[in-house]
């Protein structure tokens, strides 16, 4: 398949072959769009509509405070909590108010683009692998998919694929998720079997990098997201 700039951002994040492509490709998505969103889109009219509306949810409140402009992520959250009090308790009338405080948390700005990006970006994922036999054995050598990006393949891909298409590339995703669900559990299990009093020191060997680093590698595979250590 002809490279192309649909196709460069796809290979760009499958060529590492070094954890999930698709986080990888969410994470460039959610990057882009925080930074977008703390400079001068901040104060664009339409921007701002948005944000006031959706807010952010947990995880993209604290991204967007590592960007290192409080002043801008102060003036979000100005409006969007003085649109929220005006929703909430602005107007005497109660109907409406318990929907509106049901859905209040439930939202995010980020969350939203990330998710059309991630999602506009896999139609073309699907289209490589249907094409180009050199990403299909990309696909198949990647180190592993996450559980929720996983989901993700087989419902988009479903939706996207011909019937045969999707049976192959289920099949190639299918044997990559569970062959390293395998060795992961496997390493898991080697260390907690460390622990015991019979295999004292065995965790520190050279060789044994794979093993220490499981339960961090467990989380991420689980969730997606990289395991945060204090």
């Amino acid at each position: 398949m002809r490279e192309s700039i649909l196709t460069i951002p796809v290979n760009d994040v499958f060529g590492p072959r070094d954890g999930c492509p698709i986080c990888r490709m969410r994470d460039s998505i959610e990057e882009h769009i925080c930074e977008y969103i703390m400079g001068a889109a901040m104060m664009e009219p339409d921007v701002r509509i948005e944000t006031n509306r959706l807010g952010f949810c947990n995880l993209h409140y604290n991204q967007l405070l590592q960007q290192n402009n409080r002043l801008s992520l102060a003036l979000m959250l100005n409006t969007h909590m003085a649109e929220k009090e005006k929703e909430m308790f602005g107007s005497k009338l109660p109907f409406g108010k318990g929907k509106k405080i049901e859905q209040f948390g439930s939202t995010c700005f980020v969350c939203s683009k990330v998710s059309w990006g991630v999602n506009h970006t896999l139609e073309t994922v699907f289209q490589m692998f249907s094409k180009d036999e050199a990403f299909r054995k990309l696909f198949s050598r990647q180190e592993f998919i996450c559980m929720p990006h996983y989901k993700l393949l087989l419902s988009k891909g479903s939706e996207c694929m011909s019937k045969g298409d999707f049976a192959a590339f289920r099949k190639a995703l299918e044997e990559l998720v569970d062959g390293y669900m395998k060795k992961l559990n496997a390493d898991v299990d080697q260390f907690c079997q460390s622990f015991d009093y019979r295999n004292a020191g065995s965790l520190h060997n050279e060789d044994m990098e794979h093993v220490r680093t499981s339960v961090q590698r467990g989380i991420e595979f689980l969730t997606g997201r990289k395991a945060v250590e204090k």
